[in-house]
């Protein structure tokens, strides 16, 4: 599992976000005169063996390219040393980053546009997935990023204890409050069992936001944090965690709460959570018990953000290496590459053709956890196209959610103490 964020060199979260990137007409990096390609990633475990073994086929293919693929930490760690690649004239040719920080690096001008390379002009897409549908407006500009570890979170449940308790997956929040209060166990005045577990992330707020309603963004650009629907997310956790003592109170940080959540369902020690879809193949080979995915509820709506990253090459790489990143990338989006990343990992076909292969093939059919991801995309939220999207999450609404729930502010005093933040730092 990736390792929460540690800036190197002396990098902050802040001043990765805050210093210009004018840097589209830098020298030419080492791979100037050779189609050896630097390709950045930031992932360990299976994905990066899967990766890999999509790499080597790659270079088995054929003769003029090569690619590198070199690890570079967790999503965030590999953001920051992205930064300091570009700022040193040292970037790669290719990388792929979370989806928050394509529209900071697109508007710093360092990514390059897609639409100049014949093979990459007529994908077939799945619209939520790639840029068209990640970002509002996204179909508006020019095509700078492809998609390609692509997930939404999920529930997972612990099909034994919902069958013996003969209970369904929830569909609203009332309905979810009532399951983790069935499904929790208390001994000696203690929770031995818990019946919902969820990080105490970004991610999943935005989740809640949605179904009651909210954006983060209005359509003028103000920085709502989701108004009332904002509070009534937070809300949420606060009454799961503290009133109902239904939901286990995560420990750690980022990742380490993520992997922790994944523990605690897979011991027993949680009945039922929220996660990625990326997790589905290891929840599902790991657990002993069967494995039930479900959508998330709603409140006023269905609603989920996607997550993950999204293929970018970089200005700054000369043309011949941006040519040769491009047919790698053409490579990864043809059908047998997509659906293998997918039924090997758990992240969700980023082709059309893809899925309707899958579909035909039945694997659906023997696969039904699978099908949940491909169906909530139905109700995919769009992120604002703003260059302050990652600051916003990273230094404003992370912290503020881990001091609501886990210590004494209300929800409505720290969402009005965030938006104040998100204001001055506009």
């Amino acid at each position: 599992m990736v390792r929460p964020f540690a800036p190197p060199l002396g990098l902050s979260r802040r001043s990765f976000l805050a210093a210009p990137l004018a840097l589209t007409a830098c020298p030419a990096s080492p791979e100037a005169h050779t189609d050896d390609v630097a390709l950045w990633f930031t992932y360990g475990g299976r994905n990066r063996e899967v990766l890999e073994s999509l790499v080597a086929r790659f270079n088995d293919s054929q003769a003029r390219v090569r690619v590198r693929p070199v690890f570079q930490g967790d999503y965030y760690e590999g953001l920051a040393k992205l930064r300091i690649a570009l700022a040193a004239r040292a970037a790669p040719a290719l990388s792929h980053v979370v989806g928050e920080v394509v529209p900071y690096l697109a508007e710093a001008g360092v990514l390059e546009p897609l639409d100049g390379y014949p093979e990459l002009r007529d994908l077939d897409i799945v619209p939520e997935l790639g840029q068209s549908g990640t970002w509002t407006g996204g179909a508006q500009r020019a095509p700078i990023a492809l998609p390609f570890n692509r997930s939404t979170p999920i529930a997972y449940l612990n099909g034994e204890l919902f069958a013996r308790a003969g209970l369904a997956p929830p569909t609203t929040w009332g309905e979810l409050r009532t399951t983790a209060r069935r499904l929790t166990e208390i001994r000696g005045g203690r929770p031995t069992r818990y019946g919902f577990g969820c990080p105490i992330d970004w991610w999943f707020w935005v989740a809640l936001v949605g179904q009651a309603g909210g954006e983060l963004v209005e359509r003028d650009g103000r920085v709502t944090l989701g108004g009332e629907a904002g509070v009534r997310a937070l809300e949420l956790w606060q009454t799961l965690v503290r009133d109902d003592r239904s939901m286990k109170p995560p420990s750690g940080r980022d990742y380490n709460a993520w992997e922790q959540t994944n523990q605690d369902f897979l011991a027993g020690r949680v009945a039922m959570i929220w996660t990625s879809t990326a997790f589905l193949k290891y929840l599902e080979e790991n657990a002993p018990f069967p494995v039930l995915a479900a959508p998330l509820p709603g409140q006023v709506q269905k609603a989920v953000p996607t997550g993950g990253t999204h293929w970018v090459i970089l200005k700054s790489a000369p043309l011949r290496a941006k040519r040769a990143a491009s047919k790698f990338l053409a490579f990864m989006h043809e059908e047998r590459q997509v659906i293998e990343w997918a039924t090997r990992t758990g992240y969700i076909p980023v082709t059309k053709s893809a899925i309707r292969s899958l579909e035909r093939s039945g694997y659906y059919q023997q696969h039904p956890n699978d099908r949940v991801t491909i169906d909530q995309l139905r109700v995919a939220m769009p992120w604002p196209w703003s260059p302050r999207l990652f600051r916003l999450q990273r230094e404003v609404v992370q912290p503020l959610l881990e001091r609501a729930v886990l210590g004494n502010e209300s929800a409505r005093a720290a969402l009005d103490r965030a938006r104040a933040d998100a204001a001055r730092e506009g």
